[in-house]
């Protein structure tokens, strides 16, 4: 059995269902990206990420975000050490493998601001030094939509940070029967053993650097993104990130069906989660079902030849 399939049966002890989450999840972090979860309260979130960093055998650590929370909270700080007469460097939470961002919009901007570096560029400055992160790292983010007072909406800018935008959703009565089953006698989280190693995730990442991509899909990639621009309704389109975010994303996806080689279906099954955040309709807020709409009219109206996916 690979890695990426032992890591899949393993969350699956824990979290009944949710098949599509828990691949994009898998897909986010060998595609070297992040993720906002927005959901309401009591959907498994953290139970998501604490799966995932036990399966890895990974460190975990998780901040409430509020809005006295300050960046040095999250990346650390230097502090004089009377003993060695030196500034020493406190490492924070931020250089955790996984990082849960728990309701990250009731943080201060400043404060969302201060997770930039670390998620794009996998590095932390403080007082002119630069501190490495340890790879693998991956910022998982929950936000509640329901409530907005006390919150500060991300900017277009950290959400372009994200590679994907994902909402667990609730279970149906069947997933939430086999739930209280699971749950009534034991406590799966707390059984959980790891079933590969940091380095084995790693090394995923570097094959999916290698998946390869038809020149036929890397210009249906850019037609989607052009046709983004192109639209009326649309104030601000899909920038070059986030193109490169769903090559990379599709680029991930076939990895975590099994394949060195993307398909159409790989783009499709990815192309909502990665884009929909991206753009912003124009005359009306963000809206999570209006711009996962147009993404999805965009996939219909984009036309994409049948071709033999596989490297030649």
């Amino acid at each position: 059995m690979d890695t990426i399939e032992k890591i899949r049966e393993n969350i699956g002890k824990v979290i009944i269902g949710k098949k599509e989450v828990i691949d994009c999840m898998l897909t986010a972090i060998i595609a070297r990206g992040h993720i906002l979860l927005e959901d309401v309260p009591g959907t498994g979130k953290t139970m998501l990420a604490k799966s995932l960093a036990k399966s890895m055998d990974g460190t975990f650590a998780r901040v409430q975000f509020t809005p006295d929370l300050l960046p040095a909270d999250i990346t650390g700080v230097s502090y004089y050490h009377q003993s060695s007469g030196e500034f020493v460097f406190r490492k924070g939470p931020v250089f955790f493998n996984i990082l849960l961002a728990d309701e990250i919009n009731r943080a201060t901007p400043r404060t969302q601001a201060g997770l930039l570096e670390a998620m794009e560029e996998r590095q932390v400055s403080v007082d002119g030094i630069t501190y490495p992160l340890e790879e693998p790292f991956l910022v998982m983010a929950t936000q509640n939509p329901l409530e907005t007072l006390g919150t500060f909406p991300l900017p277009e800018a950290q959400l372009d940070r994200f590679l994907m935008k994902l909402s667990m959703g609730l279970p149906n009565k069947e997933e939430e029967i086999a739930m209280m089953e699971r749950f009534m006698e034991a406590e799966p989280l707390q059984e959980l053993k790891a079933v590969a190693g940091r380095e084995e995730i790693v090394q995923l990442q570097k094959q999916c650097r290698q998946v390869y991509v038809h020149p036929i899909l890397l210009n249906y990639i850019a037609d989607l993104s052009k046709a983004s621009r192109e639209r009326n309704q649309v104030e601000n389109g899909i920038s070059p990130r986030g193109t490169l975010a769903l090559l990379n994303a599709c680029r991930g996806y076939a990895l975590v069906a099994g394949r060195d080689y993307v398909v159409p279906e790989d783009i499709k099954a990815v192309a909502v989660p990665v884009l929909a955040h991206r753009i912003q309709l124009s005359g009306a807020e963000l809206d999570r079902d209006g711009n996962e709409n147009f993404i999805k009219g965009l996939l219909d109206s984009v036309v994409l030849p049948t071709e033999d996916w596989k490297r030649r």
